[in-house]
């Protein structure tokens, strides 16, 4: 039987900030900033009573000596709601100096310390200057919003992280603007002018009085013209017309400006909305645009918001990872896992999905999350007393590409619109518990009693905080690299819900496997090839190897070597 080895991480201290509070204002009301018809009906769940289960960390020794930085991009990205996370200078909002002064507690630059969460990379949602609090309808892409800081902040945030090879990527917005936008009011004039000449004549979808309108789309009157602009979000969002050669070559040398200034890439929003209904369209726009982009600037990153399944988000992976939306949500399949499901469904599952990628891109990438700024907290619906939230991190953090974290995740935070039907609840202030002066955004309705207590502060200090859990989830992921980047192949134990993958890269072969029951399972991994190092154990259990036989306790997930 080997030897148990337990590693409690001592955690930094966040530095603690006390500002004067001011109330939170907002120039423009919230609104959906995207479709309403592309939302499935809100599901929860109701809390589980089970009281909170004993937990076990046991990982080997060369894990502290391995874990360095991503030398790639299938590294753990972390999404930061700007306005929501660390407030710098009282007035609470969020804004990229308090990212700055909480950069320690993503990634301290020590990869060895165990004092930050490890995190890779960093999506920023947008910065722009914006009238709303979610900045989803921009004004001015060149401009950093007031409430967020200057170019100079986000010039310095660029620095640090790539001092501590970090990527940063932006969120980039540009299937629509706001109506405040300089090119929208040019476009307005130039119709009320009738100014055909005006290179904002034809800047933004529309069709005039008397043709048919297109089926299937949005439009709003334009006062004092007999134009009908297009406006799937709503009739603040106009949407931009891509037919426009002059759209397409403002929106490339907005991406080269942040390109420029040292930015890794970008997240896009609503890609499949440029052509709304038309995915052939849509994708040759993105084919030409990113082409475009990594001639200019090889190493980009991105990835795309297709909101859908997963035959319509296959279109566009010729021209760009895109998030894998079948996983995530309260009935995605790691939700489903995590709930005792079976784990070998779930790994045949990203099997056959890395095979209907392979080869579209040379970047072709699995990037998972559980939740984001648009959806209901996972805190919600997988509680962490239940161990169910621990599983679900087990399931997407220890798999292949490059998983997404939605800040407070890893504190358990929770979130969700319910009757007030606002998605301001699911961008809640980050919980620091040191003082710091972000508030929740403008709209809020979500009762403070349904919140967790203790914060990121408290969380640090205890080594059996949902936050230390997942610090030491990234640690064994980092110290196996072969389990983000290998060739992955799907196993499963019969009669269990145990299951896993085996995943070789570089000539070295890693089994992980996952126990989502709350029984325990015995496993004879003969079966899948020479695995007789217990490498990590990490869950509401333990396990023991004796021989090539695994006892794997319930909720628990392993990584064995060779």
């Amino acid at each position: 039987m080997i030897k148990r080895v337990c590693i409690l991480l001592l955690a930094a201290l966040l530095a603690a900030s006390c500002f004067a509070c001011r109330n939170q204002t907002a120039d423009a009301p919230e609104v959906e900033d995207r479709p309403a018809v592309t939302d499935g009906p809100v599901q929860t769940q109701a809390p589980d009573p089970t009281a909170e289960p004993d937990r076990e960390y046991v990982l080997s020794d060369p894990l502290l000596q391995s874990a360095g930085e991503a030398p790639d991009n299938a590294r753990v990205f972390y999404e930061i709601f700007v306005g929501s996370f660390a407030d710098s200078n009282g007035d609470g909002v969020g804004d990229l100096r308090g990212i700055i002064e909480k950069f320690d507690y993503l990634n301290d630059g020590d990869p060895d310390s165990g004092k930050s969460l490890g995190i890779e990379g960093i999506w920023l949602t947008p910065i722009f200057q914006s009238p709303s609090y979610h900045k989803y309808d921009v004004t001015d892409y060149y401009a950093i919003d007031p409430q967020f800081g200057t170019q100079a902040d986000l010039d310095e945030l660029i620095a640090l992280c790539h001092s501590r090879g970090v990527k940063l990527i932006l969120d980039m917005v540009i299937n629509h603007t706001a109506k405040e936008c300089a090119w929208f009011k040019a476009f307005t004039k130039a119709h009320r002018d009738n100014d055909t000449s005006s290179p904002y004549y034809d800047f933004y979808s529309y069709y005039t009085k008397g043709q048919a309108a297109p089926s299937g789309r949005a439009f709003a009157a334009l006062s004092g013209t007999d134009v009908y602009y297009e406006c799937n979000f709503y009739d603040g969002m106009p949407e931009l017309n891509f037919d426009s050669p002059a759209v397409r070559e403002e929106v490339l040398n907005i991406s080269r400006y942040y390109l420029d200034r040292g930015i890794d890439g970008f997240r896009y929003d609503a890609a499949k909305y440029v052509y709304y209904g038309d995915h052939k369209q849509s994708l040759a726009y993105w084919q030409e645009y990113l082409t475009t982009l990594r001639q200019e600037y090889p190493g980009l990153y991105t990835v795309a918001e297709v909101w859908d399944g997963d035959g319509i988000t296959a279109i566009y992976y010729p021209a760009t990872n895109c998030f894998n939306f079948t996983v995530s949500q309260p009935e995605g399949r790691f939700a489903e896992t995590a709930q005792q499901g079976n784990a070998g469904v779930l790994t045949r599952y990203v099997e056959q999905y890395l095979a209907s990628i392979a080869g579209t891109n040379p970047d072709a990438m699995f990037v998972p999350f559980l939740s984001n700024h648009d959806m209901d907290r996972v805190a919600g619906y997988l509680t962490v007393a239940s161990g169910a939230m621990r599983m679900a991190a087990n399931l997407y953090i220890l798999g292949p590409g490059s998983p997404f974290l939605y800040y407070g995740e890893e504190l358990g935070m929770r979130g969700s619109r319910g009757g007030a039907n606002t998605d301001a609840n699911r961008r809640l202030a980050m919980i620091w518990g040191d003082g710091n002066t972000v508030k929740d955004p403008v709209g809020t309705t979500y009762k403070k009693d349904n919140q967790i207590q203790d914060g990121a502060l408290a969380q640090m200090e205890d080594p059996d905080s949902l936050y230390n859990y997942y610090k030491k989830l990234i640690m064994i992921r980092k110290a196996n690299p072969a389990i983000a980047r290998g060739e992955y192949k799907a196993v499963s134990v019969d009669g269990s819900k145990v299951g896993g993958f085996v995943s070789t890269w570089q000539g070295t072969s890693v089994l992980v496997l996952h126990n989502p029951s709350r029984s325990t399972k015995t496993v004879d991994l003969a079966q899948f090839g020479a695995f007789t190092a217990l490498r990590a154990v990490i869950g509401v259990g333990s396990a023991q190897l004796n021989g090539s036989l695994l006892t794997l306790e319930g909720q628990t997930s392993v990584v064995m070597g060779q």
